[in-house]
């Protein structure tokens, strides 16, 4: 919605009091600014601002309770991604399918299809990847050495390594100290995605 002068005049105030303070101007300090004595005028012109959608009062009843909208923001495209089961940052085990999904900002998803698996362990900690953590995964089937992969390990457990190829062996590396190296002939491992987001829940 269009502004009056004035309201243009106050909400440009507004802005370069918050961005230069940290916070928002009272109604008596934008009174003064305008040198308007009624504090009645200066709330009905911040009101006009707030139900047109420029304002919005995030403390009601503070004195200084308002929190500028900034309308050039693009919202954030949401995806909704599967929650295929869970995988190793320790020892394989079985991956189980489950029915469930996890949304997403559209800019964590890979160039191929994406998807999630929580972690159980803490072979991976210094990688920021812990037990608990859910993990978004780009599927593929080729890595490069030193990225962070969904590796299937004998065509029935999963885990979560860093990965190295060492001409026909497979090295699963662990981001812990407490846990070993696992080597594979090149034929007992298969990538199935590479690691592009960790999300945590404190």
């Amino acid at each position: 919605m269009g502004l009056t002068p004035r309201q243009a005049e106050i909400l440009d105030y507004i802005k370069d009091y918050s961005r230069e303070q940290g916070y928002a101007p009272t109604l008596q300090e934008i009174g003064a600014r305008f040198d308007l004595s009624s504090v009645a005028t200066v709330h009905k012109h911040v009101g006009q601002l707030v139900s047109k959608g420029y304002l919005r009062r995030d403390r009601p009843n503070a004195s200084r309770d308002l929190e500028i909208i900034d309308l050039d923001a693009k919202p954030v495209a949401v995806v909704m991604v599967p929650i295929l089961g869970t995988v190793a940052a320790g020892y394989p085990i079985e991956a189980l399918e489950d029915r469930e999904e996890i949304a997403l900002p559209e800019e964590w998803l890979g160039k191929g299809r994406t998807y999630a698996l929580r972690v159980r362990g803490d072979s991976m900690i210094e990688e920021q990847i812990r037990d608990g953590d859910t993990v978004v995964v780009e599927a593929r089937e080729v890595a490069r050495n030193g990225e962070t992969v969904i590796a299937l390990v004998d065509g029935d457990s999963v885990t979560v390594k860093q990965y190295y190829r060492d001409g026909a062996v497979i090295r699963l590396q662990p981001a812990n100290p407490d846990f070993q190296v696992m080597e594979f002939p090149e034929d007992r491992v298969r990538v199935q995605g590479v690691v592009v987001g960790v999300l945590r829940r404190f």
